[in-house]
């Protein structure tokens, strides 16, 4: 994953960018004229979200979501090639993935929510229900057939259970109900 980028557009949100920064790897960047003292900085925040975002640069934005989603809305076209975007609020007390969950926004949440004491507001019901996403396999795992991975989650919340077959610390270590029968 590319490195994450602080958006800050108040200087009083630069003390909880330096602290996400640091949890996540990433560089703070603040709105000209107001936030003059980041270490980076921008002027048109919507065109800088749009770069960023096209980059595939990981945004967090210490802003209100709906400011995040208005701004980007015209981007949103591809689920799967889509990078984090998460809003955080000004006292750090709500982290919430926007965009890209599965591709790293539940998992910047959780670490942003753990430096910032807030709560990561994590949607998808998978992670929710089983504590896994079948379509975001942990580092060295990839699946063999990326577009069941949707289909099989919902069958799996509907109350179907799997079959595993093999070994699979990532899957077993899950909430997925299993079954040694045919599923």
């Amino acid at each position: 994953m590319n490195s994450p980028v602080i958006l800050v557009l108040s200087p009083a949100d630069l003390d909880l960018a330096g602290r996400i920064a640091a949890a996540v790897g990433g560089s703070v960047e603040g709105h000209l004229p107001r936030v003059a003292d980041a270490p980076a900085k921008f002027s048109d925040l919507g065109a800088r979200l749009r770069e960023l975002y096209r980059a595939g640069r990981p945004i967090i934005g210490i802003m209100a979501a709906g400011v995040l989603i208005r701004l980007l809305a015209s981007e949103f076209a591809d689920k799967h090639g889509e990078p984090p975007v998460i809003a955080v609020a000004a006292d750090g007390s709500s982290v919430v993935p926007l965009i890209g969950g599965h591709h790293g926004a539940n998992e910047l949440a959780r670490t942003i929510s753990a430096a910032t004491g807030g709560m990561a507001a994590i949607t998808t019901a998978g992670d929710l229900r089983f504590g896994v996403a079948l379509d975001h396999p942990p580092a060295g795992l990839k699946l063999a057939n990326p577009g069941d991975a949707k289909p099989v989650m919902a069958a799996l919340l509907s109350g179907a259970k799997a079959r595993l077959e093999g070994a699979s610390d990532w899957l077993a270590s899950s909430a997925i109900k299993f079954t040694h029968e045919g599923a």
